[in-house]
C-alpha cells in the first residue's frame, strides 16, 4: 500500500512516515498544500493523510480540488482539537475521516488501515483467501496458521492482491502502489516478487492473466 503524508511539521511528518513504513507501507511526503495537491493529482495512492493548516494552499482547498477532479482515494484529515468547524468543513469537502491533534500515531495507523479496508470492500481487519490470512493490524500473514516470513515488498504485494481479491491487477498498478516516489521502479521485479510469494505460500492462489497482470483468489473448493 502506498500512502501520501501532507504535513508541514517536519517532525510530525517524519514520525507518521516512519510508523507507516514499519507497518509495511510505501510513503511519499509533501510539506505544503501545492506540492501535496500535485502529488495527489498525479500519483495513485491507497490513502492520504492531509493536514488542514498548510502553507501555500490549505488542506480543505486541496481536498476540494481533488474531489472536484474526481479523485476518490480515502483521505484522513488532521485537525486542531478545538476547531470543530474544521472537522465539519473537512467532512463536507469530502474527507473520509479525521483525527484531532495532538494524537497517538497508533490511532492514525488504525484509521488508515480501516479506510483502506473499507475502500476495498473489507470490514474485518483480517482478510482471508483460502488458507492465507492477512492480519492488516499486525502487518503479517499466515498460511494454515503458520506465519509467512515475508520481506517488506513481498508483504506489500500480498496485501495489495488480497485487498483486491478476484480482480485482475496489472503490473503497472502493482508498481505504482508498492513503491514510493523515489524507488527505482521496474515492473520486471514484480515477477520476481510474485514468484517468491507463490513459493512461500505453497498453494496456487496467484494466477497470471496473460497480457493483463495477476489475480488472487481462493480455489473453488475453498481450501
Amino acid at each position: 500500500m502506498r500512502i501520501l503524508v501532507v504535513e508541514d511539521d517536519v517532525n510530525l511528518s517524519r514520525q507518521l512516515s516512519e510508523a507507516l513504513k514499519e507497518s509495511g507501507c510505501g510513503v511519499d511526503q509533501a510539506f505544503d498544500g501545492e506540492e501535496g495537491h500535485y502529488l495527489g493529482d498525479t500519483e495513485p495512492y491507497d490513502a492520504i493523510i492531509l493536514d488542514i493548516g498548510l502553507p501555500e494552499m490549505d488542506g480543505i482547498t486541496v481536498l476540494e480540488k481533488w474531489r472536484a477532479d474526481g479523485k476518490s482515494m480515502p483521505v484522513l484529515l488532521l485537525t486542531a482539537r478545538d476547531r470543530w468547524s474544521d472537522k465539519v468543513a473537512g467532512i463536507d469537502a469530502g474527507a473520509d475521516d479525521y483525527v484531532a491533534k495532538p494524537f497517538h500515531v497508533e490511532e492514525v495507523l488504525a484509521r488508515i488501515r480501516a479506510l483502506i479496508r473499507r475502500a476495498a470492500g473489507h470490514a474485518s481487519p483480517d482478510i482471508v483467501c483460502g488458507p492465507v490470512r492477512l492480519d492488516t493490524k499486525g502487518s503479517k500473514a499466515t498460511v494454515n496458521g503458520e506465519t509467512l516470513k515475508l520481506t517488506s515488498h513481498e508483504y506489500r504485494l500480498l496485501s495489495y492482491l488480497m485487498h483486491h481479491m478476484g480482480e485482475v491487477v496489472s503490473r503497472t498498478e502493482l508498481v505504482e502502489h508498492m513503491y514510493d516516489q523515489d524507488f527505482d521502479r521496474d515492473s520486471n521485479t514484480i515477477e520476481v516478487f510474485v514468484g517468491r510469494l507463490r513459493k512461500k505460500i505453497g498453494v496456487d492462489l496467484i494466477e497470471t492473466v496473460r497480457g493483463l497482470g495477476y489475480r488472487m483468489q481462493a480455489p473453488a473448493n475453498g481450501k
